[in-house]
């Protein structure tokens, strides 16, 4: 190897020591001013010898300061966000219900939740070579330059590792770098950050990494991922993942009862506020990586995981006014104004209330000394009044009965808990709103329509449905306010490529009541296009997984309105995908078509959202409940004895696993 390949190599090597012994291990072996000549050293000849740069090199930690964009990347591996629990019994129901599907012993690992934000690091041949943000869990953005600069994230691991893996954790900003940063921020009068998480958010997705590189970020790595792990279980790769340079919570506890895991979140529920970083809760996840295959997935969470928040801090403040607002699908919000208060590490101004039911079950007056929490909500809620502290008080508070934008009459449908503004194409917030969905990410992605530019849009009359976006013209848009030809193109640009957007994310984009992008996706691909959901009988709709009446409900309504047909075809004759392509089936073919499957049990070779992926490839559907109408119970181990029971009284086929990999040649 030539001469100063290797000396450039020896350098690396040590620097990436130094740096794993400060930012991990806290255990510094040299001084800041020898490690910056080290530093220095293989800066010079880095820039000597640029045939010999690598991205991953120690140099790298200090970011540049050329601005990027941040490229949309799928994720490999779904990522998922957990369900939440809140109290004893709720963590309790968790525990039985893993006990009782999975009938054999299991170990359950604590770890601290740390309040970060999301990541997701991929290594090849020991080299990092990206790191993806959770973005919407099947898509989030490329943050790789970024991510280099965060010094307790290995570029290069050391050890015996896998080829190919993810390592998932979460990137922080510790709470004494949160403090400098908005006592710097207050100085330049510059808008502070809420808290350590919308710090490290925000600092994550900046397009200049020098400035990242100055934040001081800290991670912590939860979760391994890959086809040739060095463990069969959870606990077992974090330990491994330590021994690769990954910064590991030294705090990771298995427990094999319920009441060690109550030790556990009893301790860490006082202990946690001595912690250099913010948590807000312990994850607890089947250890076994086998189990938690078994237990398989449900639309949006795991089955073998769960979240437990502590319980949110309180406080007490005046209550001096309550503001109506109005959401894209009508509901009512009524949000209290409030004296500001501080509470977990934010100024807190204002608290949802929710709705009617909540407002008079408080009995609040004006004026009222309130008790607001924060627990797991963006927006904090009251939970109580000091009635002791009353004096001097205004008026009762009653919810109105007249929409506080266009003085329709409110509704309340029996079993909701909200009420709405029914006059949703004429009510401004209603129409933004709806159109604020169809342009956000998750839909139609068209970039540069945020809520202001919208509001302008709407005001100067160019924007009324979201089918406008497609007329609009660069001589509408370039002598607006706050608008030039360059943001301009940007949008136009945007709208045009937003007709490539497939048909389960236009049919998101609509804005059905109830009808989540999950649902949508269901929808389109069960039913193929806009005209067969359109004639789609109420019997139909409810024979597709996941969705059950009240879905269906929504769903045929909003095609038995003219305006909204109207939308559609304007939409279509705009150039929007209304139909499943052909290569979004590949793969597919037609074995099951028009076959119904419930499934109910534990299985050896897959989980059940496998199996039900490969029901939906062979043309069959799933269905949540046994009916007339089902053609087979696919069955694993612990099928429930109700289903088994229905399953016999109405003389349903069962099959197994085998027979049914059979049926579709792939056994």
């Amino acid at each position: 190897m030539d001469a100063t390949l290797q000396k450039i190599n020896n350098l690396r090597d040590l620097l990436n020591r130094y740096n794993h012994e400060y930012y991990v291990l806290s255990q510094p072996t040299i001084s800041d001013f020898e490690f910056d000549q080290l530093l220095s050293e293989l800066k010079s000849l880095e820039i000597a010898f640029p045939q010999y740069s690598d991205p991953n090199s120690p140099t790298m930690r200090v970011g540049s300061d050329i601005n990027q964009s941040f490229k949309q990347i799928k994720h490999k591996y779904l990522m998922l966000s957990l369900g939440n629990t809140y109290s004893e019994a709720e963590l309790s129901d968790f525990y039985e219900r893993i006990k009782k599907t999975l009938n054999e012993p299991f170990e359950i690992v604590c770890e601290l939740k740390y309040d970060g934000t999301s990541i997701s690091l991929t290594y090849e041949h020991g080299q990092l070579i990206q790191a993806v943000t959770r973005g919407d869990g099947e898509m989030g953005d490329d943050v790789t330059a970024n991510v280099r600069t965060i010094r307790c994230i290995p570029l290069t691991l050391h050890g015996n590792y896998p080829d190919l893996f993810e390592m998932r954790g979460e990137i922080l900003m510790p709470w004494s770098v949160f403090e400098n940063l908005n006592k710097e921020r207050e100085e330049q009068e510059e808008p502070l950050f809420a808290n350590p998480r919308n710090a490290a958010s925000g600092t994550l997705k900046l397009q200049n990494s020098a400035i990242v590189a100055k934040r001081k970020l800290d991670s912590y790595m939860y979760y391994m991922l890959g086809e040739q792990l060095p463990a069969d279980n959870h606990y077992g790769n974090l330990q491994e993942a330590a021994l690769y340079g990954f910064k590991i919570s030294n705090y990771i506890k298995k427990c094999s009862t319920l009441q060690e895991i109550y030790d556990y979140i009893n301790y860490w529920d006082t202990e946690r506020k001595n912690l250099p970083v913010a948590t807000d809760g312990i994850v607890l996840k089947v250890n076994s990586l086998l189990q938690q295959k078994q237990l398989g997935f449900t639309a949006k969470s795991p089955r073998w995981a769960i979240a437990y928040k502590f319980k949110a801090e309180r406080a007490c403040t005046r209550l001096n006014s309550i503001s109506y607002q109005v959401g894209r699908t009508g509901v009512i919000t009524p949000v209290a104004n409030l004296d500001p208060v501080q509470l977990s590490g934010t100024i807190v101004k204002r608290a949802s209330l929710h709705n009617a039911d909540i407002i008079k079950a408080l009995d609040l007056y004006i004026g009222d000394m309130v008790y607001v929490e924060k627990g797991g909500e963006i927006i904090p809620k009251i939970t109580g009044v000091n009635t002791d502290a009353r004096c001097l008080i205004g008026d009762k508070i009653k919810f109105i009965d007249k929409c506080p934008e266009c003085g329709a009459m409110l509704v309340r449908e029996d079993g909701e808990a909200g009420n709405y503004c029914p006059n949703e194409d004429n009510c401004p917030p209603q129409i933004k709103g709806k159109i604020e969905h169809f342009v956000s990410r998750k839909a139609m992605n068209i970039d540069g329509l945020g809520e202001e530019i919208i509001d302008l849009l709407y005001r100067n009359k160019l924007v009324q449905t979201s089918a406008d976006l497609y007329k609009l013209k660069l001589v509408d848009l370039a002598y607006l306010d706050r608008m030039g030809e360059k943001s301009g193109r940007k949008i136009i640009q945007s709208v045009i490529d937003s007709k490539q957007v497939p048909f389960e994310r236009v049919l998101f984009a609509l804005g059905i009541r109830y009808v989540g992008a999950t649902v949508a996706k269901k929808l389109a691909y069960s039913l193929k296009n806009i005209d067969n959901i359109a004639a789609a009988s109420l019997e139909t709709l409810t024979t597709i997984d996941e969705i059950g009446e009240r879905i269906a409900q929504s769903v045929y309504d909003y095609f038995r309105i003219d305006k909204h047909i109207t939308l559609i075809e304007n939409l279509r004759a705009a150039g929007l995908q209304f139909q499943i392509t052909e290569d979004a089936f590949e793969g597919y073919n037609d074995t099951l078509q028009g076959k119904i499957f419930v499934i109910s049990g534990v299985f050896a070779k897959h989980s059940r959202d496998e199996l039900k992926s490969l029901i939906e490839r062979y043309g069959g559907k799933n269905a949540g409940s046994i009916s007339a109408k089902t053609d087979y119970i696919l069955a694993g181990d612990n099928m429930g004895p109700a289903k088994l029971e229905k399953a016999n009284s109405l003389n349903v086929p069962i099959i197994d696993e085998d027979t049914f990999l059979n049926m579709i040649g792939e056994l």
